[in-house]
């Protein structure tokens, strides 16, 4: 934003009462919401649906072809637009990738504060939404806008991959390693913007996180040994590890030391910088994990941060580890590594240092 705009218009965040994915409602909350919902007839070709919270819905259009289809869109996270718009754009295309699919096009979902948001502004958050689809190759065939209180942005995304290559959340197996693709800290970094407290090398690694397409996800998804795919988004790596525990009804057991982090996240938890969903995380799943001895409230912290476009989730056989993170490393996902591992045993997840 240039400084003219900056002295006429108020900073996006300020409209918003939760940003990006730490916006989302609770995992306890939601649960009790769904509780009680009608469960219509699902139909054959429905190969993914709601029953696991997977990232998104697949639908097997003939021998060749399945179609995968989700939507996505939050509160500005950010206070320059194009960026806002970069990052719900990345955060929405990745469950496409996330289920192992290609994208191919996408709708806009536009709410904005029309009376208040300058017309300019909102053009640039649309813009920046554009620039991440050219560079996914899709097109923004449509979409939907209304004035609303606090702005809004995000995306409808429909993509294609072969059924035998969906992969869901739930497909794990007892003996399968966990490898995260991207570090942690995105919700921290967030907490201290908010606050006029993260430093512009911190505000630089933030976008350079938010807006990094998960591209790996079909090449992933055609390893034979990968079992399940997922991204860690609004839950935070617990949260997201859990569904994967519960499709597949087994255990894990993760390193906290062995997490990436993005650089001078655990110096803005040292000093007291961390969202309220990460709080509301912990509330909503905290009883199905076991902390060891040595895992502290910062480490907790973390590991319910929630992730804003965050990085894809793996559960792969032993013997293709390196093939996966050769993969990951081939698209420039640098901190990508091996975390811990799945075995049976009800769904839960110990952390060990």
């Amino acid at each position: 934003m240039n400084p003219a705009e900056t002295a006429a218009t108020p900073r996006l965040t300020s409209f918003s009462h939760g940003g990006g994915c730490g916006c989302k409602i609770a995992p306890g909350v939601l649960s009790e919401i769904l509780q009680g919902a009608a469960r219509l007839p699902v139909p054959p070709q429905l190969l993914v649906g709601i029953e696991n919270s997977d990232d998104a819905a697949v639908y097997r259009l003939n021998d060749e072809q399945a179609l995968i289809a989700t939507t996505d869109f939050f509160m500005p996270i950010v206070d320059d637009p194009h960026d806002f718009g970069r990052i719900a754009a990345t955060n929405a295309i990745s469950d496409i990738y996330a289920m192992g699919g290609q994208p191919i096009m996408a709708l806009a979902l536009v709410a904005m504060p029309i009376d208040r948001l300058p017309l300019n502004v909102i053009r640039r958050i649309l813009e920046g939404g554009e620039s991440v689809c050219a560079a996914a190759g899709i097109p923004i065939a449509g979409g939907h806008t209304i004035d609303s209180v606090e702005p809004i942005y995000g995306l409808v995304v429909l993509g294609l991959a072969h059924p035998d290559r969906i992969r869901s959340n739930a497909g794990a197996r007892p003996g399968d390693r966990v490898i995260l693709g991207k570090p942690l800290g995105v919700g921290v970094l967030s907490a201290a913007l908010k606050k006029g407290e993260l430093s512009a090398p911190g505000y630089a690694a933030m976008i350079a996180s938010t807006t990094q397409l998960n591209t790996p996800g079909p090449a992933l998804a055609a390893i034979d040994g990968v079992h399940a795919l997922t991204d860690v988004t609004g839950f935070g790596l617990l949260g997201h590890l859990l569904e994967v525990c519960r499709g597949a009804r087994l255990a894990a057991r993760i390193s906290a030391a062995a997490v990436p982090r993005i650089d001078g996240v655990d110096e803005l938890i040292a000093r007291g910088f961390a969202t309220g969903a990460s709080q509301r995380n912990w509330a909503g799943y905290g009883n199905q994990v076991r902390l060891g001895s040595g895992i502290d409230e910062a480490t907790r912290t973390l590991l319910t941060d929630p992730q804003t476009s965050g990085g894809l989730l793996v559960a792969c056989a032993p013997e293709v580890v390196e093939e996966v993170l050769a993969t990951f490393r081939r698209d420039g996902f640098a901190a990508a590594c091996e975390i811990g591992e799945l075995m049976v045993g009800e769904p839960a997840v110990d952390v060990v240092v």
